[in-house]
């Protein structure tokens, strides 16, 4: 349970150093927990780098699936005006969602009236681009906080 909980510290650290800057703290032959896999045969003469990586790579693309599931029904599902007005006061004025309150002005201006051509459906997944847009104007860590609540805060309210 301690290593685990050290291990959860370590990640959300290096999520907001990431977030901060464009460089690694470390250097990649380091192994880092649940951020790089240790390979086996990483010090044999014959360890291939694109064969490790193409590993990786197809593990990442695995993961996407649910998410394009995911983000097909937000686009498919139609919201009334109103439901999408309820969502935005369950965010901000219930506090259903820990963001900053002076944010609803912002999301509601990004859901009615959008700024890219692609957001103007009445959708779920409008809805949700109209929050990652005003979320953008927070510091890396209110932004990173706020991110990683919105999804489930999402599907609860769908």
């Amino acid at each position: 349970m301690r290593r685990r909980r050290r291990r959860l510290r370590f990640d959300s650290w290096l999520s907001l150093h990431l977030a901060k800057t464009d460089r690694l703290p470390f250097q990649l032959g380091n192994i880092v927990p649940s951020i790089f896999t240790p390979v086996l045969a990483k010090h044999s003469k014959n360890f291939s780098f694109v064969e490790s990586l193409a590993i990786g790579v197809d593990r990442i693309q695995r993961n996407f699936d649910p998410l394009r599931r995911q983000v097909e029904t937000w686009c498919s599902r139609q919201i009334t005006d109103d439901e999408a007005r309820l969502v935005i006061y369950r965010a901000f004025i219930e506090n259903q969602l820990d963001v900053p309150r002076h944010l609803a002005r912002d999301v509601h201006k990004n859901y009615f009236e959008p700024t890219h051509t692609e957001f103007t459906p009445r959708t779920m997944w409008s809805l949700s681009n109209a929050f990652t847009s005003a979320l953008k104007s927070l510091d890396p860590i209110p932004f990173f906080r706020g991110t990683a609540k919105l999804g489930t805060f999402l599907q609860g309210n769908n």
